[in-house]
């Protein structure tokens, strides 16, 4: 049994999201993830402990405030971190924003995710009934390179995405671009395999790689491991936008 009102563990919140689901969006960044992804521009989101604490009836009086401003296609966004490391506390969230017919999207890369754990499914299956569109980012189809991009495998993740479809939840797929590092072609192709066997995709977006978070590694004292990582051109993510089959989703 879940408790009726957990407590959650907030990074940030952001008021007018415009590029974190449909319409704008209330977009709740919580604290804590398992990957240690190359590129990633919130390294000081992964450490479990911090955060600001919230319940989530708190944070929902919080956010609803901000209703008027969502119109018919906007609502609230949990990204991270990685928000299904608080699966309780989201669930709970999403539950009071269900209730009042917010639109809710779970913006995630899945490493959570424990296909083979029957009381895990149960609490995931119970937030899914909540969550009106699943946000994910898939950063690599091979396991391996997954491995040496993230430092961790991928197949829980794949395993996510597939489940999701089954449960006819809609969904947004996310690659982040970054030459020489996740733009193989051949890597591509098996990723658009992998959408298109997929139900329920809606959009698949191209996001190119930025080094607008470097700073962040400097300030926490961590070696940036991509120093000599530049963004992608227009070719480049034209490119893989092709590969990835983005013009049969226009979402």
């Amino acid at each position: 049994m879940q408790p009726c009102n957990p407590i959650g563990y907030v990074h940030s919140l952001e008021s007018f999201g415009s590029v974190d689901g449909p319409g704008v969006r209330f977009v709740v960044f919580l604290q804590g993830c398992a990957l240690r992804c190359k590129y990633c521009h919130n390294p000081e989101t992964w450490a479990a402990e911090g955060g600001e604490e919230w319940t989530a009836e708190k944070l929902f009086q919080r956010v609803y405030r901000y209703r008027n401003y969502w119109g018919k296609k906007g609502g609230i966004t949990v990204s991270g971190g990685e928000p299904l490391r608080q699966m309780e506390f989201l669930t709970a969230f999403f539950e009071l924003a269900r209730s009042k017919g917010v639109h809710t999207a779970l913006d995630t890369a899945g490493q959570p995710f424990r296909p083979d754990d029957p009381d895990y499914l149960a609490g995931f299956d119970r937030l899914m009934k909540s969550t009106s569109l699943v946000i994910l980012d898939l950063k690599e189809i091979d396991p391996e390179r997954h491995r040496q991009l993230t430092g961790k495998d991928n197949a829980n993740i794949l395993a996510m995405a597939r489940h999701i479809s089954d449960l006819g939840i809609p969904l947004w797929i996310r690659h982040v671009l970054v030459p020489g590092l996740t733009d193989d072609e051949e890597g591509l192709r098996r990723t658009a395999d992998f959408i298109r066997s997929l139900k329920t995709v809606q959009r698949v977006e191209v996001l190119p790689y930025h080094t607008l978070g470097l700073f962040k590694w400097q300030k926490l004292g961590i070696p940036y491991p991509l120093p000599d990582a530049v963004p992608p051109t227009a070719e480049q993510v034209k490119r893989a936008e092709e590969l990835l089959e983005v013009q049969n989703y226009p979402g």
